[in-house]
């Protein structure tokens, strides 16, 4: 019988070892964490959001300059067999009135705990507190368990699923990004997605509107896409924090504000009311009554609440003249200084440069050993897009390292 190690036990781990096993192979998982799979559990606890229900063309440009990458994948498994496979498991999905799927019980335990139970029906070990710390000179894999116990395990495949960095205290800490360059292997630094920014508020908005969403707002990083132009490149209910801002339209803009940030200067475009053009704005600010405070004016004439009427005045005074008003309420400039730590994202972005595997997976440079999920360098915002791209991944390397197997087996 054929063996396969399986190196993290996330979605993309575990679902490689689930395709190995069903097909006969001898799968062992080795996890650091003390139970599997952390980050999953902790993605259903508001509602597990595990697709999206998109048409193909909208959902892959979610992955940006990895669409072209990761299409084929998709193919492979995409959004109709996610759903499928979960209501195997006893857990058929729905759509949201957002167009993203959720599991019918909403959480991820019911889920995983059939998760679990299916790979011990198929004899897959998962061996817990196990900390993968690089390769032994014969090429095998070094771990190190709970007790500080040192072994050494070899087998006839290696899938790698251990994420990005984010969330380190759940497992994925980008611990392997050395051990990969040290064996020739090109991997791009570890960035912070889908994480909230930081913002320099005055002391009075803080103190007023800190956890005050901003509600159907649209945001464009100045310079990447015009708000007035080609529209906000991305739009929803965004939140303020003591530190700055972030929700699901934050994360959407999250590599253009990286590259931003990079020349060392961002300005994200906030727009008020995305559905009124300027135009349409200036007509309604003409109805001013005279005795009408700012706050009032605003309120009555195209209905800024309060969080949205400090916002124009953090950009500065604002102007008595309409249509200077109503450009701004299109546009109201907040300089970014940072984006959160990484150890506060909900994801990652960089990784194994997509040069380095094939259309399988397999490292070139190690012949048997292929990755998936998070390490690879592919970012996606949320909404299930990050889960289902894990998954997809996590097939498609299992299937290769399936045909890498059936080669060797043919040659012997």
């Amino acid at each position: 019988m054929s063996t396969a190690t399986v190196v993290g036990g996330g979605p993309a781990g575990l679902i490689a070892a689930e395709v190995l096993a069903q097909a006969g192979v001898a799968v062992t998982v080795h996890d650091r964490m003390p139970s599997v799979p952390r980050k999953f559990l902790l993605a259903g606890h508001g509602g597990l959001n595990i697709t999206h229900s998109e048409d193909r063309a909208p959902f892959l440009r979610r992955y940006g300059s990895s669409a072209d990458a990761l299409a084929p994948m998709l193919d492979v498994f995409g959004p109709a067999d996610l759903r499928a496979w979960c209501e195997g498991l006893g857990e058929p999905t729905f759509v949201g009135t957002s167009g993203r799927v959720f599991p019918r019980s909403f959480r991820a335990n019911p889920m995983v705990r059939a998760w679990l139970a299916r790979l011990a029906d198929l004899g897959v070990r998962l061996e817990r507190r196990h900390r993968w710390t690089g390769w032994a000179d014969d090429g095998g894999l070094r771990f190190v368990d709970a007790d500080g116990a040192e072994s050494t395990v070899t087998s006839d495949v290696v899938v790698f699923a251990l994420g990005g960095a984010s969330w380190p205290q759940l497992g994925s800490d980008g611990g392997w990004l050395a051990p990969f360059a040290g064996r020739g292997v090109s991997v791009l630094p570890l960035l912070p997605a889908n994480v909230g920014l930081r913002v320099g508020w005055s002391e009075t908005f803080v103190e007023r509107f800190a956890g005050t969403p901003l509600k159907n707002v649209g945001l464009s990083v100045r310079g990447a896409a015009g708000p007035t132009a080609a529209g906000p490149a991305a739009r929803g209910d965004a939140m303020v924090t003591c530190t700055g801002i972030e929700g699901g339209p934050v994360y959407a803009i999250g590599a253009a504000v990286r590259r931003a940030l990079a020349t060392g200067r961002c300005v994200v475009d906030v727009d008020l009311r995305p559905g009124l053009s300027v135009e349409q704005l200036a007509g309604k600010l003409q109805r001013r009554r005279p005795k009408d405070s700012t706050s009032t004016w605003l309120r009555r004439a195209v209905g800024l609440d309060p969080v949205a009427a400090a916002l124009l005045r953090e950009a500065g005074p604002v102007p008595s003249d309409p249509a200077r008003v109503a450009e701004l309420i299109r546009a109201v400039p907040v300089q970014v200084s940072a984006t959160a730590p990484i150890d506060r994202a909900i994801s990652t972005a960089g990784g194994i440069a997509w040069a380095e595997v094939d259309e399988a997976l397999m490292l070139r440079r190690l012949p048997g050993t292929f990755v998936a999920g998070e390490m690879l360098d592919w970012e996606a915002p949320t909404g299930g897009y990050l889960l289902q791209a894990s998954f997809s991944t996590g097939v498609v390397a299992a299937q290769g390292a399936l045909a890498w197997l059936e080669r060797a087996a043919q040659q012997r």
